[in-house]
């Protein structure tokens, strides 16, 4: 399986995770705020001071947002390009968000695919500084309750990363069980959901959403993108038996690389290994005491 070396010594718990509840909502999209206070607004309004949320559409403008890069120095084992900044609205095809908190503050992570107003299809790293909803736009949710997704250091890749930690509970009207989760680098993204799963006695289960990056990929159709460095967001993602039993994660993505290529597809198990990070809310549907 391939794989990057991290510029800092790798940590030594593999799997983030915090185990929390969470609510599956839908929300509309303020027009002209900025794209970060939109989405504070939805999930606060629901009770929620963070968790996931997937785009299936939508329109921005002014946008901004980086793509994968090289890095210029040893210090990071991939980097980010300059900012862009089209001219006139652009329209969202899919994209994948999570809500958390960064320098104490409301913050977000998300990764797209979407159409400028000139008619280029591109995708990457929409920045929240300096992105504001053109039109409203419906949104699906999943907040989540005694868990926060945090920026902190991250000494493995020398960048500021989204991990979950502990938040005490609220009033959140919270149905269901779920895992707030953060994968690190060099292994394989649905292996590690399967051993997941498999050690908490965990049937089946649904991804609620994700963001994050992998080396390359190599989708089930046979397709493959060889260009190591992405930026990925999951489109939908479930864990089910196997004819055998065993828990098989099947994961519907669409990512940029770092030069301008897009793709879409189904994840290959088994040759999927993470780049920097892939942050994941993971609700259990069938499992022991659930």
């Amino acid at each position: 399986m391939r794989r990057i070396e991290q510029p800092g010594p790798p940590v030594a718990e593999r799997i983030q995770c915090v185990e929390a509840r969470g609510r599956a909502f839908s929300f509309t999209m303020e027009a002209g705020i900025p794209l970060l206070e939109a989405a504070r607004r939805g999930f606060a309004a629901a009770g929620f001071a963070g968790g996931v949320l997937n785009m299936r559409g939508g329109a921005l403008g002014p946008f901004a947002y980086v793509m994968p890069a090289l890095s210029k120095t040893p210090e990071h084992a991939a980097f980010y390009s300059d900012t862009f900044r089209p001219a006139g609205m652009t329209r969202l095809k899919m994209g994948a968000m999570t809500l958390g908190e960064r320098d104490g503050a409301p913050f977000f992570h998300c990764h797209a695919l979407w159409t400028e107003a000139d008619g280029r299809a591109n995708g990457g790293h929409i920045l929240p500084e300096e992105t504001i909803v053109a039109e409203p736009f419906e949104v699906d949710a999943f907040g989540i309750d005694g868990a926060m997704f945090l920026a902190e250091p991250d000494p493995e890749t020398g960048f500021k990363l989204f991990g979950p930690v502990a938040r005490a509970a609220t009033a959140a009207k919270s149905t269901r069980p779920a895992f707030a989760l953060r994968l690190r680098p060099n292994q394989d993204f649905a292996g590690c959901l399967e051993a997941f799963c498999r050690q908490r006695g965990i049937s089946r289960a649904r991804l609620r959403g994700g963001v994050g990056s992998i080396i390359g990929a190599r989708f089930a159709g046979g397709d493959s993108v060889v260009p190591f460095a992405t930026e990925l967001a999951i489109g939908a993602g479930e864990i089910a038996p196997s004819a055998g039993g065993a828990p098989e994660a099947q994961l519907d993505v669409a990512l940029v690389d770092y030069l301008g290529g897009l793709a879409e597809g189904r994840l290959v198990r088994g040759d999927n290994p993470v780049l920097m990070t892939m942050e994941l809310v993971l609700e259990p549907l069938e499992a022991a005491g659930i």
